[in-house]
């Protein structure tokens, strides 16, 4: 029996719950990540090869549930990104609340991978190219110093997680395994973050 076809409601539907989630899931990672740091004894240094370990194992553990041979296909340069991202953002939250950080790390994420666009000769709509610019007003709005402005080293750091993570993005766009790709990139990421760590 034939599936129907999905009608381009069905797919931009789709493609909005999938973001909606993803977007949710970092909310979550900043939530857990500024609590662990601020209601614990961890470092920001272990934390980051806490989580860059248990994201390996957990990935590894689906690549082989799945039937995946692991993680040929990964690479030191997306590894490398990957890292920095998760060693800037666990630096930042030592002196970020949760939900500054959060906005910091959205805006630069979506800035570096739109940013990529343009320069590859990709065009914004109206509606697109007045919503890049209220988010960047925005974030222009969250440094400017005064009362409520968030500390700048952790800002900075917060912003190049987000570059990194944007990088680390771009990176694996059109991948034809991303979850074994993923798992090996984590795998790759262990060994900088144990020696930071040691230091």
């Amino acid at each position: 029996m034939n599936r129907p076809a999905r009608t381009p409601a069905r797919l931009t539907f789709r493609a909005a719950g999938l973001t909606t989630l993803a977007m949710l899931a970092f909310a979550g990672n900043s939530l857990l990540c500024r609590v662990a740091l601020r209601d614990t004894a961890i470092d920001p240094a272990s934390f980051t090869t806490v989580r860059l370990i248990s994201g390996a194992l957990a990935l590894a553990l689906i690549v082989r549930l799945r039937g995946g041979k692991g993680s040929g296909r990964a690479n030191w340069g997306s590894a490398f990104a990957l890292f920095v991202y998760a060693a800037a953002f666990s630096w930042a939250y030592v002196s970020l609340p949760a939900a500054t950080g959060a906005l910091l790390l959205f805006g630069a994420v979506q800035a570096t991978m739109i940013g990529r666009g343009l320069f590859g000769g990709e065009r914004l709509n109206m509606l697109q190219t007045s919503g890049l610019i209220a988010a960047i007003a925005g974030l222009l709005l969250l440094l400017v110093p005064g009362i409520g402005a968030p500390p700048l080293v952790g800002a900075a750091l917060m912003l190049g997680a987000g570059v990194a993570w944007g990088v680390y993005s771009l990176r694996g766009r059109g991948a034809a395994d991303p979850i074994g790709i993923t798992a090996g990139n984590f795998l790759y990421a262990v060994p900088p973050a144990v020696v930071v760590s040691a230091l």
